[in-house]
């Protein structure tokens, strides 16, 4: 375990929270120093960015972002959600992470009421949210990590979601982009802090080998529209999530080839093959690899 992983572990929940909350304080006041200055990215640069990190028109993208790490962006959120459309174009589709949960899944589903597929904002980012608002995007109706979808296959990638029992099965975004070889973009994040794709293995590995979920199943009711519904879930264990060691893959991922890292805007940004960090995950489980032990 990196000395970065275990400080975490150890660093009581508040002092996190307390310093991660001064961080993006100082991050709101330089991005207004630049505004003010007049040193902006315009969607135009950003297109061309988007293009520069490999992404073509009719691709399939999963997009993690802390956008406040781009720098003063012309526009807001919706400047990028803009320009990451123009780019993929109408044969393309576009997907965002929308959990309205940003803490441990178990504490969520033991508070939760009821979560409303339509109107329940995200947790995950100011990017995420203005996406789930935008026309043309649908949702789909897992509890604990709904994914929007906008594109031509919108309505594939959100249906069945919350039908497998977990997040992560086989009727998930996470795992159908593996399918249509999408790409997944991690915008000023790394897997430490946007890893959900790399669930997708542990749903896919027969008896894997950590207790990943807690034992108890449970049910969220789920309101989609004029419909409600009970959905079944299991969530994560929080004593094995906080085990995860997820960056330390990105070494190996970028031997195999799947994973590069370039720039977008002022922010560092992992560009991932989605189908080979799958595949990849599988065959080095083989040698004791998982996110919980990224050296085998």
């Amino acid at each position: 375990m990196s000395f970065k992983d275990t400080l975490r572990l150890l660093t009581p929940q508040f002092l996190l929270e307390r310093f991660r909350a001064n961080k993006k304080k100082q991050t709101r006041k330089k991005i207004e120093t630049e505004l003010k200055s007049g040193k902006q990215i315009s969607e135009v640069d950003l297109i061309n960015q988007i293009k520069n990190l490999g992404i073509e028109p009719g691709d399939d993208v999963l997009v993690h972002c802390a956008f406040s790490k781009l720098g003063a962006v012309e526009g807001g959120p919706q400047t990028l959600v803009t320009a990451l459309q123009n780019v993929i174009g109408e044969m393309g589709n576009l997907l965002m992470p929308s959990s309205p949960n940003a803490s441990f899944q178990l504490e969520y589903v033991q508070n939760i009421d009821i979560f409303d597929v339509q109107n329940t904002p995200s947790r995950m980012g100011a990017l995420s949210e203005v996406f789930r608002t935008s026309p043309n995007v649908e949702r789909s109706a897992h509890p604990t990590e709904p994914i929007c979808a906008w594109g031509k296959d919108a309505t594939w990638y959100v249906g069945n979601h919350e039908t497998d029992g977990t997040a992560y099965g086989k009727n998930s975004p996470f795992f159908k982009l593996t399918k249509k070889k999408g790409k997944i973009l991690y915008i000023g994040v790394t897997l430490d802090n946007a890893g959900t794709s790399l669930h997708a293995s542990e749903d896919a590995i027969p008896n894997f080998k950590y207790p990943v979920y807690v034992d108890k199943v449970f049910t969220v009711k789920v309101k989609n529209g004029d419909k409600t519904i009970d959905v079944e879930t299991k969530v994560h264990n929080p004593g094995q999530s906080k085990m995860r060691q997820c960056d330390g893959l990105l070494p190996m991922f970028e031997k195999a080839g799947v994973a590069k890292q370039l720039k977008l805007g002022a922010a560092k940004t992992w560009v991932f093959d989605a189908e080979g960090m799958l595949s990849n995950l599988v065959v080095e489980y083989e040698n004791g690899v998982t996110i919980y032990s990224p050296l085998g």
